[in-house]
Protein backbone atom coordinates (compact mmCIF):
# COMPACT_ATOMS: atom_id res chain seq x y z
CA UNK A 1 0.00 0.00 0.00
CA UNK A 2 2.78 2.48 0.88
CA UNK A 3 4.85 1.98 -2.31
CA UNK A 4 4.96 5.30 -4.15
CA UNK A 5 2.20 6.75 -1.97
CA UNK A 6 2.84 10.48 -1.77
CA UNK A 7 2.89 12.14 1.66
CA UNK A 8 3.31 15.89 2.21
CA UNK A 9 4.92 16.97 5.49
CA UNK A 10 4.18 20.64 6.21
CA UNK A 11 6.21 21.94 9.17
CA UNK A 12 8.31 25.05 9.72
CA UNK A 13 10.97 23.16 11.72
CA UNK A 14 13.71 21.79 9.41
CA UNK A 15 14.70 19.07 11.89
CA UNK A 16 11.17 17.67 11.97
CA UNK A 17 10.86 17.83 8.19
CA UNK A 18 14.12 15.94 7.85
CA UNK A 19 13.18 13.38 10.51
CA UNK A 20 9.79 12.61 8.99
CA UNK A 21 11.14 12.59 5.45
CA UNK A 22 13.78 10.03 6.40
CA UNK A 23 11.49 7.87 8.51
CA UNK A 24 8.51 7.82 6.14
CA UNK A 25 10.82 7.43 3.16
CA UNK A 26 12.39 4.39 4.78
CA UNK A 27 8.90 2.87 5.02
CA UNK A 28 8.18 3.18 1.31
CA UNK A 29 6.54 6.60 1.02
CA UNK A 30 7.44 9.37 -1.40
CA UNK A 31 7.69 12.44 0.81
CA UNK A 32 7.48 16.14 -0.01
CA UNK A 33 8.81 18.21 2.90
CA UNK A 34 7.38 21.73 2.84
CA UNK A 35 7.94 24.71 5.18
CA UNK A 36 4.60 26.47 4.74
CA UNK A 37 1.00 26.27 3.63
CA UNK A 38 1.84 28.48 0.67
CA UNK A 39 4.39 25.92 -0.52
CA UNK A 40 1.80 23.16 -0.11
CA UNK A 41 -0.83 25.00 -2.15
CA UNK A 42 1.72 25.73 -4.88
CA UNK A 43 2.27 21.96 -5.20
CA UNK A 44 -1.31 20.72 -4.91
CA UNK A 45 -2.47 21.27 -8.48
CA UNK A 46 0.56 19.57 -10.06
CA UNK A 47 1.57 16.86 -7.58
CA UNK A 48 -1.15 16.40 -4.97
CA UNK A 49 -0.31 13.98 -2.12
CA UNK A 50 -2.61 11.26 -0.85
CA UNK A 51 -2.06 12.41 2.74
CA UNK A 52 -0.97 15.76 4.23
CA UNK A 53 0.74 15.89 7.64
CA UNK A 54 0.06 19.47 8.71
CA UNK A 55 1.55 21.45 11.59
CA UNK A 56 -0.92 24.05 12.90
CA UNK A 57 1.74 26.36 14.35
CA UNK A 58 3.22 27.73 11.12
CA UNK A 59 4.70 31.24 11.55
CA UNK A 60 2.59 33.91 9.92
CA UNK A 61 -0.04 31.41 8.80
CA UNK A 62 -3.27 30.08 10.29
CA UNK A 63 -2.96 26.30 10.32
CA UNK A 64 -6.71 25.81 10.77
CA UNK A 65 -7.35 28.07 7.75
CA UNK A 66 -4.96 25.91 5.73
CA UNK A 67 -6.86 22.80 6.83
CA UNK A 68 -10.16 24.41 5.84
CA UNK A 69 -8.85 25.37 2.39
CA UNK A 70 -7.51 21.87 1.82
CA UNK A 71 -10.90 20.39 2.57
CA UNK A 72 -12.74 22.88 0.36
CA UNK A 73 -10.54 22.43 -2.72
CA UNK A 74 -8.91 18.97 -2.69
CA UNK A 75 -9.65 15.37 -1.76
CA UNK A 76 -6.79 14.02 0.33
CA UNK A 77 -6.17 12.59 3.76
CA UNK A 78 -5.36 15.16 6.44
CA UNK A 79 -3.42 14.34 9.58
CA UNK A 80 -2.77 17.29 11.88
CA UNK A 81 0.60 17.01 13.65
CA UNK A 82 1.05 19.85 16.10
CA UNK A 83 2.26 21.03 19.48
CA UNK A 84 -1.21 22.33 20.28
CA UNK A 85 -2.61 19.82 22.72
CA UNK A 86 -5.67 21.82 23.73
CA UNK A 87 -8.83 19.67 23.31
CA UNK A 88 -10.56 22.68 21.74
CA UNK A 89 -7.93 22.82 18.99
CA UNK A 90 -8.39 19.10 18.39
CA UNK A 91 -12.16 19.37 18.11
CA UNK A 92 -11.89 22.38 15.78
CA UNK A 93 -9.37 20.55 13.61
CA UNK A 94 -11.59 17.48 13.37
CA UNK A 95 -14.64 19.61 12.63
CA UNK A 96 -12.74 21.21 9.74
CA UNK A 97 -12.28 17.76 8.26
CA UNK A 98 -9.01 16.39 9.62
CA UNK A 99 -8.90 12.59 9.59
CA UNK A 100 -6.71 12.41 12.68
CA UNK A 101 -4.81 14.60 15.16
CA UNK A 102 -1.41 13.87 16.72
CA UNK A 103 0.31 16.09 19.27
CA UNK A 104 4.04 16.71 19.60
CA UNK A 105 6.19 15.14 20.86
CA UNK A 106 5.03 12.04 19.02
CA UNK A 107 6.19 8.46 18.70
CA UNK A 108 7.35 7.80 15.14
CA UNK A 109 5.79 4.34 15.09
CA UNK A 110 2.43 5.71 16.20
CA UNK A 111 2.61 8.47 13.58
CA UNK A 112 3.41 5.87 10.90
CA UNK A 113 0.45 3.71 11.99
CA UNK A 114 -1.90 6.68 11.92
CA UNK A 115 -0.61 7.78 8.51
CA UNK A 116 -1.20 4.28 7.14
CA UNK A 117 -4.69 4.27 8.65
CA UNK A 118 -5.57 7.54 6.92
CA UNK A 119 -4.08 6.25 3.67
CA UNK A 120 -6.20 3.08 3.86
CA UNK A 121 -9.30 5.25 3.85
CA UNK A 122 -8.07 7.07 0.76
CA UNK A 123 -6.63 4.09 -1.16
CA UNK A 124 -7.96 0.69 0.03
CA UNK A 125 -5.13 -1.85 0.13
CA UNK A 126 -6.89 -4.76 -1.57
CA UNK A 127 -10.23 -5.59 -3.19
CA UNK A 128 -10.95 -7.79 -0.17
CA UNK A 129 -10.44 -4.82 2.15
CA UNK A 130 -12.92 -2.79 0.15
CA UNK A 131 -15.57 -5.49 0.12
CA UNK A 132 -15.26 -6.00 3.87
CA UNK A 133 -16.05 -2.37 4.66
CA UNK A 134 -18.91 -1.64 2.29
CA UNK A 135 -22.18 -3.25 1.22
CA UNK A 136 -21.97 -5.89 -1.51
CA UNK A 137 -23.69 -3.58 -4.01
CA UNK A 138 -21.61 -0.81 -5.56
CA UNK A 139 -24.32 1.77 -4.86
CA UNK A 140 -27.40 2.38 -2.75
CA UNK A 141 -30.12 4.96 -2.31
CA UNK A 142 -32.10 6.38 0.60
CA UNK A 143 -34.87 8.99 0.61
CA UNK A 144 -33.71 10.45 -2.71
CA UNK A 145 -29.98 10.35 -1.95
CA UNK A 146 -27.56 8.14 -3.91
CA UNK A 147 -24.29 6.78 -2.58
CA UNK A 148 -21.79 5.23 -4.99
CA UNK A 149 -19.33 3.13 -2.99
CA UNK A 150 -17.02 2.43 -5.92
CA UNK A 151 -16.67 6.13 -6.78
CA UNK A 152 -16.90 7.17 -3.11
CA UNK A 153 -19.44 9.83 -4.01
CA UNK A 154 -22.70 11.02 -2.50
CA UNK A 155 -25.44 12.74 -4.53
CA UNK A 156 -28.20 14.79 -2.92
CA UNK A 157 -31.80 14.47 -4.15
CA UNK A 158 -31.25 17.52 -6.40
CA UNK A 159 -28.28 15.81 -8.07
CA UNK A 160 -25.61 17.91 -6.35
CA UNK A 161 -22.50 16.00 -5.28
CA UNK A 162 -21.81 16.40 -1.58
CA UNK A 163 -18.17 16.58 -0.57
CA UNK A 164 -17.25 14.13 2.19
CA UNK A 165 -13.92 13.55 3.88
CA UNK A 166 -12.59 10.00 3.78
CA UNK A 167 -13.55 9.54 7.43
CA UNK A 168 -17.07 10.86 6.85
CA UNK A 169 -17.56 8.54 3.88
CA UNK A 170 -16.33 5.51 5.82
CA UNK A 171 -18.68 6.35 8.67
CA UNK A 172 -21.65 6.82 6.32
CA UNK A 173 -20.81 3.47 4.70
CA UNK A 174 -21.09 1.70 8.05
CA UNK A 175 -24.50 3.28 8.68
CA UNK A 176 -25.74 2.39 5.18
CA UNK A 177 -24.61 -1.19 5.74
CA UNK A 178 -26.59 -1.38 9.02
CA UNK A 179 -29.76 0.75 8.55
CA UNK A 180 -32.22 0.70 11.42
CA UNK A 181 -29.68 -0.78 13.82
CA UNK A 182 -28.42 1.09 16.87
CA UNK A 183 -24.63 1.26 16.56
CA UNK A 184 -22.48 2.01 19.57
CA UNK A 185 -19.58 4.45 19.41
CA UNK A 186 -17.19 1.54 19.98
CA UNK A 187 -18.70 -0.36 17.04
CA UNK A 188 -18.36 2.68 14.78
CA UNK A 189 -14.78 3.30 15.89
CA UNK A 190 -13.83 -0.32 15.29
CA UNK A 191 -15.33 -0.31 11.78
CA UNK A 192 -13.82 3.03 10.75
CA UNK A 193 -10.58 3.43 12.69
CA UNK A 194 -9.79 -0.08 13.93
CA UNK A 195 -6.81 -0.45 16.23
CA UNK A 196 -5.85 3.20 15.88
CA UNK A 197 -8.87 4.25 17.97
CA UNK A 198 -8.21 5.14 21.60
CA UNK A 199 -10.58 4.67 24.54
CA UNK A 200 -11.40 8.39 24.67
CA UNK A 201 -11.54 8.96 20.91
CA UNK A 202 -14.28 11.51 20.15
CA UNK A 203 -13.77 11.49 16.38
CA UNK A 204 -17.09 9.70 15.81
CA UNK A 205 -19.06 12.43 17.58
CA UNK A 206 -17.36 15.12 15.53
CA UNK A 207 -17.94 13.27 12.26
CA UNK A 208 -21.58 12.60 13.16
CA UNK A 209 -22.03 16.34 13.60
CA UNK A 210 -20.43 17.03 10.22
CA UNK A 211 -22.53 14.37 8.47
CA UNK A 212 -25.69 15.84 9.94
CA UNK A 213 -24.80 19.26 8.56
CA UNK A 214 -24.47 17.72 5.10
CA UNK A 215 -27.42 15.31 5.21
CA UNK A 216 -30.07 16.85 7.43
CA UNK A 217 -32.46 19.69 6.63
CA UNK A 218 -32.12 20.72 10.30
CA UNK A 219 -28.92 19.34 11.91
CA UNK A 220 -30.27 20.34 15.34
CA UNK A 221 -33.31 18.10 14.82
CA UNK A 222 -31.92 15.18 12.81
CA UNK A 223 -34.33 12.81 11.07
CA UNK A 224 -31.79 10.45 9.47
CA UNK A 225 -28.87 10.15 11.91
CA UNK A 226 -30.50 9.92 15.30
CA UNK A 227 -28.86 9.64 18.71
CA UNK A 228 -30.04 6.90 21.06
CA UNK A 229 -29.31 8.01 24.60
CA UNK A 230 -26.73 5.80 26.28
CA UNK A 231 -26.55 3.43 23.31
CA UNK A 232 -25.18 5.17 20.22
CA UNK A 233 -26.58 6.21 16.86
CA UNK A 234 -29.04 4.81 14.33
CA UNK A 235 -29.54 5.49 10.62
CA UNK A 236 -33.32 5.69 10.26
CA UNK A 237 -34.21 5.74 6.50
CA UNK A 238 -34.61 2.48 4.59
CA UNK A 239 -31.70 1.76 2.25
CA UNK A 240 -32.16 0.22 -1.19
CA UNK A 241 -29.24 -1.46 -2.97
CA UNK A 242 -28.37 -0.49 -6.53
Amino acid sequence: MTTQAHIAVVDDEPDIRQLLSSYLGAHGFRVSALPSGAALFAMMDTDAPQVVLLDLGLPGEDGLAIARQLRERWHCGLLIVTGRGDPVDKVVGLELGADDYVTKPFDLRELLARTKAVLRRIVPATPEAVSSTRPSSDACSFVGWTCDFAARSLLAPDGQEIGLTSGEFDLLTVFLKHPGRVLSRDFLLEHTRGREAGPFDRTIDVQIGRLRKKLEADPQDPKMLKSVRGAGYVFVPPVQAG
